[in-house]
């Protein structure tokens, strides 16, 4: 592994912005498109991620959706870890910069869940599992997948601080920390008791 000091600045930006442009690949808005459903942004929330796609009846695309918004995070690490531990934490850190706030679309990306995962799962296996326990424990409990999904990110940093991860568990507690900031109005929604339950209609 390389020191952090002893790498050059251009392969860590380099790094970044890879990692960046991969996670800014809209996958929601693509995939709605093509099928010819339209801009998914103008139905639901208007958010291009997973969610939102099903909203259109059209589960084949969210889960494409899903798969597309994660493994966008996971290569962009396999990539930039061939230089290094360093340079994969880096490139984590951009593709979830890029989804959340991409250039192409005047940087209103997705709240970044997935990609959140597909990043986990590049740097840590053991760590996503451990998020998926924790979620779906929470979501078959609560019924709330918005809320599942915020414990879930919150408590990852602590569970790879555990693992002996403490570079990785630093990255995820920043970017756990971006995903709660996209997740205001659920949270707001979740204080107010207004948030849609799992399995709830209308």
């Amino acid at each position: 592994m390389i020191a952090l000091d002893a790498l050059p600045w251009p392969l860590l930006l380099a790094s970044l912005a890879g990692g960046y442009l991969l996670g800014s690949i809209p996958f929601g808005l693509i995939l709605t498109r093509f099928a010819g459903l339209g801009d998914v942004r103008a139905i639901g929330s208007g958010n291009i991620g997973a969610t939102n796609v099903l909203r259109t009846g059209r589960k084949g695309l969210a889960v494409a959706t899903l798969l597309g918004d994660a493994l966008k995070g996971t290569f962009a690490v396999l990539i930039a870890g061939r230089f290094g531990t360093e340079t994969a934490l880096v490139a984590g850190l951009g593709a979830f910069l890029g989804h959340l706030f991409p250039v192409w679309l005047g940087f209103k990306g997705g709240k970044g869940v997935a990609t959140f995962l597909g990043v986990l799962l590049a740097l840590s296996p053991p760590g996503l599992l451990a998020f998926a326990a924790i979620w779906l424990g929470l979501a078959f409990t609560l019924k709330y997948s918005s809320l599942a999904a915020l414990a879930a990110s919150a408590l990852t940093p602590l569970v790879l601080w555990a693992l002996g991860q403490p570079s990785v568990a630093i990255l995820f507690l920043l970017l756990a920390a971006l995903l709660w900031w996209k997740h205001a109005p659920n949270i707001r929604r979740l204080i107010d008791g207004t948030e849609g339950r799992i399995g709830q209609k209308g």
